[in-house]
């Protein structure tokens, strides 16, 4: 089993410092955990990940990585015994004689609800505290989010010499706020455009069929084609699965041959009905010196058949011709645009937006508190962004008390107090100038359960037009600054799916997981999805679609946060290099603690742009 773990570590571009112990180790938690040698390589992947390490498998590293695993093993015993669990707690409060206290607090009906998001503060914190949520902590509590000593610290600056400037002073006992931040003039009023808008609210999802399914990935296939032969990279495609003495050019979709994870042999590609029937045909990856693939990816691949069994890769093209300029951005095709969100300055030449982007939970996992948010919204109150965008979960299915079931109000209630009615809060302190984009996820627990996902059914007019709610995935325009986002974790799902051989851009994992969606024009291109992913085929032709580079890319995950500007190969000859913006803001709480966001100042492109990477 040693040469197995070996051979998986290798096939997957890692070496060891010292093999001998470093296999011995591994070995043995295979078979204390019973692991396979496929298994515990995904797991040191991302780890490794997760930490930024080099290729390089040190024998220093076995120790942390050993804990990972136990709590890997633990959150699985939980999860099989979890009804054990809530019994364990349900004796422990009859043992403390707070049975009749726990009945009170689930079993009678609540004498008075919250009806709308027009609820004063005071409301909403007198809610939270109180019987609303009794297994909260009282009001006069200090909580582990509360005790942290410092508020605000950037962990990561992109081009830091055009950052606004940021001044830590002591703490001030007079500061109600108790805020860090110099306080600067309003900002513009924006203009606000939301391209994408499917799935509309409502729809009917789940019902997809067999053939959903078959023509979103043949027509992924097609358009590929198209693009390849237009952009004169091939005169036409052929079926790579007919023998061929001369040297060809096909377009298929990456498969893997069995169950389990991709592995280098054996790589499947399937091309078109059109092409080729839908016939696979095995792909020899082994004469190029550097590739990265993972299922579902769209490739042209250049090589050859001599046998009509095996294609001989001499060349993939895991890209698209694409543009920064789409005809989707035409004035013509913004006649639906709010009236009411044109820009202040119209003679703006170079396109400016400051935004703070933060993905949930916004509540620590003791309490329901939403201290984070706060937080979040009296930094923002300060540094006055023209646009905060919010990525869910809101309502977190996964948080322990939703889970418990200890809050006797609906999910939709504690959506409108907690979070729309402190969002209502911040824009009338902030003025008109302010914008505020929702975006939900598939673990809210007041949202439907299904991706591509439609928006929170909110109106604009209820909230002046500052609050908007978006599709999952979406595109937006701000002030002509094109902004995309995914709520789901692509970044987690490539990275345990993916193969790769790149010894000279080891130190590039993250960037080149994040090019992968704008090079297939995908939100999620994996195919098939993860198993937590509800992919809805009959939804994703037109919702997943990534019709140009946008400006800005936002995939929140629950890798390592990170800040980066992508560079973009010449798609097509004499055509100006294609660079995006793209960035993980992390989570704004992580368990009992702070976690992070994103801060951005775009000016025209990124190169004279500024973000960074601010921990709570």
């Amino acid at each position: 089993m040693e040469e197995e773990i070996k051979a998986e570590f290798t096939k997957n571009g890692f070496c060891f410092d010292d093999e001998e112990d470093i296999l011995q180790k591994c070995l043995s938690f295979c078979i204390n955990y019973k692991l396979s040698a496929s298994d515990i390589v995904s797991s040191w992947d991302v780890y490794s990940l997760n930490r930024g390490l080099e290729f390089t498998v040190r024998s220093s590293h076995m120790g942390a990585f050993l804990e990972k695993l136990q709590s890997e093993q633990l959150d699985k015993v939980r999860e099989k015994e979890s009804g054990l669990h809530l019994y364990s707690n349900d004796v422990a409060m009859i043992l403390d004689g707070e049975l009749q206290q726990v009945k009170e607090n689930i079993l009678d009906t609540p004498t008075s609800k919250p009806t709308s998001a027009n609820k004063k503060p005071s409301d909403s914190t007198e809610k939270t505290n109180g019987s609303k949520f009794p297994s909260g902590k009282p009001p006069d509590s200090v909580t582990p989010f509360g005790q942290r000593k410092t508020k605000f610290a950037v962990q990561y600056l992109l081009n830091e010499n055009h950052s606004t400037p940021i001044i830590k002073v002591k703490e001030d006992l007079t500061n109600t706020e108790d805020d860090i931040i110099k306080r600067v003039l309003p900002n513009q009023k924006c203009t606000m455009h939301i391209i994408s808008s499917q799935p509309k609210p409502g729809c009917r999802f789940l019902y997809d069929r067999i053939d959903d399914k078959f023509n979103f990935l043949e027509n992924r296939i097609k358009k590929q084609a198209i693009l390849y032969v237009s952009a004169g990279i091939c005169d036409e495609p052929v079926d790579p699965s007919i023998a061929s003495q001369k040297s060809i050019f096909a377009v298929g979709m990456i498969c893997c041959e069995e169950e389990g994870r991709l592995k280098e042999k054996p790589v499947l590609l399937q091309s078109s009905v059109e092409h080729s029937g839908g016939q696979r045909v095995r792909l020899d990856l082994q004469k190029l010196n550097q590739f990265s693939v993972f299922p579902g990816q769209v490739v042209g691949v250049e090589g050859l058949n001599p046998s009509g069994h095996c294609l001989i890769a001499s060349k993939i093209i895991d890209y698209v011709p694409l543009s920064v300029d789409s005809s989707e951005d035409h004035p013509s095709k913004r006649q639906t645009k709010d009236q009411n969100l044109q820009m202040t300055n119209c003679s703006l030449d170079v396109p400016e937006l400051s935004l703070i982007v933060a993905a949930g939970p916004f509540t620590t996992s003791d309490n329901l508190f939403f201290e984070p948010l706060i937080e979040l919204l009296a930094y923002a109150r300060r540094k006055q962004p023209q646009l905060l965008v919010l990525l869910g979960p809101f309502v977190d299915s996964d948080h322990p008390e939703l889970k418990k079931g200890y809050v006797n109000c609906t999910f939709d209630e504690m959506f409108q107090v907690e979070i729309l009615g402190k969002l209502q809060d911040y824009v009338e302190y902030m003025g008109s100038a302010v914008r505020v984009i929702l975006i939900p996820s598939i673990r809210d627990a007041n949202h439907d359960f299904v991706f591509p996902q439609p928006a929170f059914d909110i109106q604009p007019t209820d909230f002046n037009h500052q609050i908007h709610s978006m599709p999952n995935p979406g595109t937006f325009s701000a002030n002509e600054v094109k902004v995309a986002c995914c709520n789901v974790d692509i970044l987690k799902h490539l990275g345990a799916e993916e193969i790769y051989r790149n010894p000279s851009g080891s130190k590039h994992r993250m960037t080149n997981l994040a090019k992968h969606v704008i090079n297939q024009c995908s939100f999620y291109p994996l195919y098939p999805p993860a198993e937590d992913v509800p992919l809805d085929y009959s939804l994703a032709n037109e919702a997943l679609h990534l019709s140009s580079v946008p400006d800005i890319l936002i995939l929140p995950s629950d890798l390592a946060h990170f800040v980066k500007v992508l560079s973009l190969e010449e798609r097509i000859e004499g055509e100006r290099q294609i660079e995006c913006i793209c960035v993980n803001p992390g989570r704004l709480a992580r368990g009992e603690g702070g976690g992070f966001f994103a801060e951005i100042n775009y000016k025209g492109n990124p190169d004279s742009s500024s973000a960074s990477i601010v921990r709570i």
